[in-house]
């Protein structure tokens, strides 16, 4: 498989061997990040930005690379994480295809792509890779660390993993642990990917991809990333031509299964399946209550921020809202300022990379009282 790494990706070369936490080790690994705006002579005003499964490091237009970032409407100059005053970097996840080291890398031990061989990641190896990063670029301490969605899961690893590598802390559609029905859903998504025979236990190529597991475990995806409000409001009922032939038995149908299939086809031959089955299993795996005794917000309370903000929608049935509350009472516990905002945004799940108009401004308060 092909990697997709943009143009202004850099990178930073890991210890060699980097010991992962389930076991095993990677040897000349790296991972791939972005920066924006300027260091200032203490240090003291970087954030680092840590995504979700699917997206590379590139969250905004820079120079180098004018392209749109995923999260162009919240970085940038003057935007709510404003580049005029913050040095952001913006990590790619261990385990992706987009840069960092993944399945889908040459192991230099072979020559040939990692594939099933890579080790299982975790989201603690993720939080140890960006930690990497911000310690080679000469940050001692962070202003603050932002994550959404599973990078939510990272910051918190992150934070516990690396004590006081962080003033503040805003956690956006995130979570301390994977819940039953997220857990439920991204096993659909392995599954489909798995039973569609061009898998081949992770032995593809572009000639024999499996596609149809792809559009599936996607498709999947983009139900539970939005809310049925939000479906029922964008397309209703509306069907498709009515009186086109029935060229395929049980075929597309409605509005929304046509818009299902075209995000599905979009997003296929952009990511490898085996980084998406790696990254979505490290999700389920995470508990930070395990560092607890199984208490998840005495494993919260041993975070030290000094502030901290955990936000989301209350559409989102992926990473329910009640799980940033809880993030906020436990960081709480743990003696930091810390505040939960639950927006009534119609979007779901993916609320936080399209309602700017609510998400934007809780974002750009917390920061400007840093």
């Amino acid at each position: 498989m092909t990697e997709f790494i943009p143009p202004g990706t850099r990178w930073v070369d890991l210890p060699s061997p980097f010991p992962m936490k389930r076991g095993g080790t990677l040897h000349d690994a790296r991972v791939a990040y972005e920066t924006w705006g300027t260091l200032d002579a203490s240090a003291g005003n970087a954030l680092l930005i840590l995504t979700g499964l699917s997206p590379d490091a590139h969250a905004a237009s820079r120079d180098d690379d004018p392209t749109p970032g995923w999260w162009e409407a919240m970085v940038g100059p003057g935007k709510p994480i404003d580049t005029d005053r913050w040095f952001v970097v913006s990590v790619n996840p261990i385990g992706s295809c987009k840069g960092s080291t993944g399945p889908a890398s040459v192991n230099p031990a072979t020559g040939e792509l990692y594939r099933l061989s890579f080790p299982d990641v975790s989201i603690e190896d993720v939080a140890d890779g960006a930690a990497h990063v911000v310690r080679r670029l000469g940050i001692e301490r962070l202003a603050c660390v932002v994550g959404n969605s599973m990078g939510g899961m990272t910051a918190l690893a992150l934070l516990h993993r690396h004590p006081g590598i962080s003033r503040a802390h805003v956690n956006i559609s995130g979570s301390a642990r994977a819940l039953p029905f997220s857990i439920a859903v991204r096993s659909l998504q392995r599954e489909a990917i798995r039973l569609d025979p061009n898998w081949n236990e992770g032995r593809y190529d572009e000639a024999t991809y499996p596609e149809s597991g792809m559009r599936i475990a996607r498709k999947l995806g983009v139900i539970t990333y939005r809310s049925a409000l939000e479906w029922d409001g964008r397309f209703g009922r509306v069907r498709l031509e009515s009186d086109r032939p029935d060229e395929e038995p049980f075929g597309l149908e409605f509005q929304v299964e046509s818009y299902l299939e075209g995000h599905a086809r979009r997003f296929v031959r952009r990511y490898d399946p085996n980084s998406y089955l790696y990254l979505s299993r490290s999700m389920d795996w995470f508990d930070l209550a395990e560092y607890a005794g199984g208490d998840v917000l005495a494993a919260l309370a041993q975070v030290r921020v000094e502030r901290a903000l955990a936000i989301g929608a209350r559409t989102d049935i992926l990473f329910p809202v009640e799980q940033q509350e809880e993030i906020a009472e436990g960081l709480a516990r743990g003696g930091a300022d810390a505040r939960f905002l639950g927006l009534d945004s119609p979007q779901g799940h993916d609320a936080f990379l399209v309602d700017m108009d609510r998400f934007g401004p809780a974002v750009r308060g917390f920061l400007d009282g840093l």
